[in-house]
């Protein structure tokens, strides 16, 4: 049994040779033959759990809308896998739509994000036909009456309310707090202000609230808080037209062998009962409830391997275990101290009885992926894995010191595919004009 089980696939296993698979496939041998860094997914594993997301918004919430937030991830595969299972996707940017239509996400199932659309995002996502717009400032407000109103159309809007609930997570991923740049607060009665402001629009058509409380949440009991006030606002403000609540994501997952966070069934269910309950106590029809699961979607299903190139101990204060990628492909560790739990790919049953701190290749001391880290006894060559990355690595990923951006390689029983190439260095020069 693997120490990390909770942390990586469940089709994780070791092989005879004592190398890590995962969805049937020899992870030592995928790196051998792509390179690394290298992110690989476990397709079934994505499947299943946009199946399971679906399925149990069809017990506890019949008629509700699952929503993947593309920001985790939103390669073409995992746009194009998110439709096939019959999923809304969430797009923040023109860059987002743009991929979600090229995956062929039919444009009805979009729900366009953002606290700063520009009148170009507004366009395309009016042209394309996008099922929702979740509006976020007075400023956007009248943009999209006037870029609707100019083409004779009339746009289902969900107004984005901050509650005023603080999330027990890291700042950086906190959205839920009044002082935040998403939304319309309640405080001050701007949050009122917004809904009029859609209600006197006339190309704009007002469907229901949204409202977001961060990421990486394992404590549910934020959602049940959050209903009551959202709940509380409804009967303020009227709920003839608030037909929809869409409560957000921001479910965690396993990052370290401590960590347990609620499954999907657990979070469907306490923000489905915490709508239809907060609404039943003021006698307002139960809105039809949307959530947006994105880390949950994809973040354990992902990982990503590393060769280490370099090991320098210092006497007396630690040994540095330097790999070929870093904060180009995974930026989470020094955005917000994330932590993650690594092991040795091509020995991966061996115990992890030294001390080590994993950075990458870049000019920077910040470059670090795990401060304390514990691994077998390294030696160059050796293949590390970082488990749970799944969700934001490839999205944040960058060129910078000139790294190209690693290869994306799905697997599923046995078998391998590439969904995104290595980027080449002539990528990285291309839209350079000298």
């Amino acid at each position: 049994m693997l120490a990390l089980e909770q942390v990586l696939p469940p089709s994780a296993s070791v092989s005879p040779e004592g190398h890590l698979t995962v969805g049937g496939c020899d992870l030592v041998a995928l790196a051998e033959t792509h390179g690394t860094p290298l992110v690989v997914y476990d397709e079934g594993l994505l499947r299943a759990t946009a199946r399971a997301f679906a399925e149990a918004v069809a017990r506890h919430a019949p008629g509700g809308e699952v929503v993947y937030a593309s920001k985790a991830y939103f390669g073409l595969a995992m746009l194009r896998l998110a439709a096939e299972e019959g999923l809304s996707v969430d797009v923040a940017s023109g860059g987002e739509l743009y991929a979600a239509l090229r995956a062929g996400v039919p444009p009805a199932r979009i729900h366009l994000h953002g606290n700063n659309k520009d009148a170009a995002e507004v366009a395309a996502a009016l042209e394309a036909g996008v099922g929702m717009v979740i509006v976020d400032n007075l400023d956007e407000v009248a943009l999209l009456q006037r870029e609707a109103s100019a083409r004779g159309l009339v746009q289902p809007v969900l107004v984005r309310v901050t509650p005023g609930i603080d999330p027990d997570t890291h700042r950086s991923i906190a959205t839920g707090q009044v002082d935040s740049k998403f939304g319309f607060p309640l405080a001050g009665g701007l949050a009122a202000q917004g809904v009029e402001a859609v209600r006197a629009a006339p190309a704009l058509r007002l469907v229901g609230l949204h409202a977001h409380l961060g990421s990486q949440l394992l404590d549910l009991s934020v959602f049940p808080e959050a209903a009551e006030v959202l709940a509380g606002f409804a009967a303020e403000v009227g709920a003839e037209d608030l037909g929809v609540m869409d409560m957000g994501g921001g479910l965690g997952i396993a990052y370290t062998r401590e960590q347990r966070p609620p499954g999907v069934e657990e979070f469907v269910e306490t923000v489905a009962d915490a709508v239809r309950e907060a609404w039943g106590r003021r006698g307002l029809p139960v809105p039809r409830l949307v959530i947006e699961p994105g880390r949950s979607m994809v973040g354990r299903a992902g990982l990503t391997l590393y060769r280490v190139g370099a090991l320098k101990s210092i006497p007396g204060v630690r040994t540095y275990a330097a790999v070929d990628g870093g904060m180009s492909d995974q930026l989470r560790p020094m955005l917000y101290g994330a932590v993650y739990e690594p092991l040795v790919a091509d020995r991966a049953d061996a115990a992890p009885d030294e001390a080590y701190r994993l950075v990458g290749k870049h000019c920077e001391s910040g470059d670090v992926l795990v401060s304390e880290a514990r691994l077998p006894a390294l030696r160059v060559g050796d293949l590390v894995c970082l488990p749970a990355t799944g969700a934001y690595g490839v999205s944040m990923a960058s060129n910078y010191n000139g790294q190209p951006r690693p290869a994306v390689v799905f697997v599923d029983d046995g078998a391998a595919r590439v969904v995104t190439r290595r980027e080449t260095y002539a990528d990285i020069v291309a839209r350079d004009d000298v």
